[in-house]
């Protein structure tokens, strides 16, 4: 199952107002890094039980990656309460995005 793709009218409602820890993915189609790091990320997405994962499209929501100062991608983003608590930037393995969700 991929991660949910997310819009910009959406992400106060399902990351900023979320009572588990989400992890929100910025890629682009046209992105090879995002391209290797996708079934990762969708995999995590299925296995989720203790947080939510979602996927921003940097080209579908400018000010989303402009607001959250998204420059590279793909850049993943775990969101607390609310605040952001961690990021990476690059294609990292699973266990480390594991570890950022803890």
């Amino acid at each position: 199952m991929a991660a949910e793709k997310l819009r910009g009218s959406d992400f106060e409602a399902k990351v900023l107002r979320s009572d588990l820890p989400v992890l929100v993915d910025f890629w682009a189609d046209w992105c090879g890094p995002c391209k290797m790091l996708s079934p990762v990320v969708s995999e995590i997405a299925a296995e989720a039980k203790d947080f939510k994962v979602y996927a921003v499209n940097v080209d579908e929501e400018p000010e989303l990656a402009s607001r959250y100062g998204i420059r590279s991608i793909p850049s993943l983003l775990v969101f607390k309460d609310g605040e952001i608590a961690k990021q990476s930037v690059g294609v990292i393995p699973k266990e480390q995005i594991l570890e950022l969700l803890k």
